[in-house]
């Protein structure tokens, strides 16, 4: 059974940085497109940054709201994912989730439990 675990959440003030991590699990092929998705109270949940397949480039896309201050990357070890957030804004407090699949699909069918991040004045 496929499963994606994130940690690293937490409570940081405004300017201040934290990094997400996720890890898959249940599967012994490398994920496809992997992604980081969030949901604040009372939203839809929004694609963050997602990264292709390492054998389409790895290349990432970011929304325009974290674009210069998210950095999506793949782990060293399979199915492992980051996501670096610096230059934390009130409107970043979200639930953060990991995302995962084989092929092109985005969003993937696999997703974590989510881990909270709140930013605070």
């Amino acid at each position: 059974q496929v499963q994606l675990v994130e940690s690293g959440g937490g409570l940081v003030q405004a300017g201040g940085s934290l990094k997400l991590s996720c890890v898959g699990s249940g599967t012994i092929r490398r994920f496809d497109a992997m992604g980081w998705y969030r949901q604040a109270p009372g939203k839809e949940r929004e694609l963050v940054a997602v990264i292709t397949a390492i054998t389409s480039g790895g290349t990432t896309h970011y929304a325009d709201s974290v674009k210069g201050r998210f950095t999506i990357s793949r782990g060293n070890a399979m199915n492992t994912l980051y996501l670096q957030m610096n230059s934390l804004k009130l409107e970043d407090t979200a639930v953060y989730y990991c995302n995962a699949d084989w092929g092109s699909r985005i969003p993937g069918r696999y997703w974590g439990q989510g881990t909270q991040v709140t930013v605070s004045s």
